[in-house]
């Protein structure tokens, strides 16, 4: 078992995460008490900023670092940093404008759902489209991680390239994108786990070279789960669209994720129901296949409105052409630049 000054020679080589300096460095271990009886150590540690999901990666680093060093429990609290030691370690870098540090004039637009499978990525992929067509400069980060879909949606086969050690987003329909499509091969199955997709996603709003963008669409993955949360924790506070079906199941599991963006500090614009009906070219009569009233309900309990409810449909077939995205003259791409327009003028 390690003495304190070991301690201290293994956690203090540890970088803070948002200051990039070891923690021995930054006077950010405060506290070190051992109880060799119990096989136990208790830190207080002091980082630029508490209760983030870099704290909680850092945490598991540090728990694991000194069980391997024979302590059978490991007790942590984190504390800030005194404000004149982060201003002494924060680089010319951290005060440049950022997606994530709220100094650009982008805004960041999340759209989420309860479950997978009602249409989330569609509502991305088009709503992005159309504010591009409006005359923004729009750019998409497919976040849902494991279940990436933009690429394919957008009709992208190419890849991003680099320029320097910055990754230069693919442009297609005037909408740049990024996405974990573009890093596997052959549509693998992505089994990485928490630290590891934190760092990729976080990577999406540091490493690559957006354009001066007016908005920016955030894809998050379905449902309230760990990673849901996660993603919900890393971006910068935005304005959600939360998608659901008709159907009263996805609406009620729907609640849920706006619940989350709101636990989260992010702010509900709007509820839109997709595959609400379908309507026969031949008869011009709607089937509600899924049921109706979803929608109007999950906006009630959100408190907030019902902006669109969506038909089924597909884009118009072109020669050459692959991908979700609806011409611009389609009767359900009208409807998506009323959608777009809706974001504009609603925007807090």
């Amino acid at each position: 078992m390690l003495t304190k000054e070991q301690v201290i020679e293994q956690i203090g080589v540890l970088k803070d995460p948002f200051l990039a300096i070891p923690l021995a460095e930054t006077s950010g271990i405060e506290e070190i008490v051992i109880k060799e009886e119990k096989q136990h150590v208790s830190l207080k540690i002091a980082l630029a900023k508490v209760n983030t999901k870099e704290q909680m990666d850092l945490q598991q680093e540090i728990v694991a670092k000194l069980k391997q060093h024979g302590f059978q429990t490991v007790g942590l609290r984190f504390a800030q940093l005194p404000e004149e030691v982060i201003k002494r370690y924060k680089s010319v870098d951290d005060e440049a404008p950022t997606l994530l540090n709220g100094k650009l004039k982008t805004k960041f637009l999340a759209i989420a759902s309860g479950k997978g499978g009602v249409g989330k990525s569609t509502v991305t992929v088009n709503t992005a489209v159309a504010l591009a067509r409006l005359g923004k400069k729009v750019g998409i980060i497919d976040a849902d991680i494991y279940g990436f879909s933009v690429p394919d949606m957008m009709g992208v086969t190419k890849r991003p390239t680099l320029r320097g050690n910055r990754i230069v987003p693919v442009t297609a329909h005037g909408v740049q994108m990024i996405s974990m499509g573009f890093f596997v091969e052959d549509n693998e199955p992505v089994i990485w786990r928490g630290p590891r997709l934190g760092k990729m996603l976080k990577s999406f709003f540091t490493e690559v070279e957006w354009d001066e963008l007016d908005y920016l669409l955030l894809d998050l993955p379905p449902g309230t789960g760990d990673m849901a949360l996660a993603v919900h924790t890393i971006i910068p506070s935005s304005q959600e669209l939360i998608i659901t079906t008709p159907h009263p199941t996805a609406a009620f599991v729907a609640a849920r994720a706006g619940q989350m963006a709101r636990n989260t500090n992010h702010h509900i614009i709007g509820v839109i129901e997709n595959m609400s009906y379908f309507e026969s070219k031949v008869t011009n009569q709607r089937e509600y296949i899924f049921g109706q009233g979803g929608g109007e309900k999950l906006a009630a309990e959100l408190k907030t409105k019902l902006i669109a409810q969506l038909p089924l449909g597909q884009p118009d077939e072109e020669s050459g052409v692959r991908g979700s995205v609806y011409q611009a003259d389609h009767p359900i791409g009208k409807r998506y630049e009323e959608i777009a327009s809706y974001v504009i003028d609603n925007f807090m």
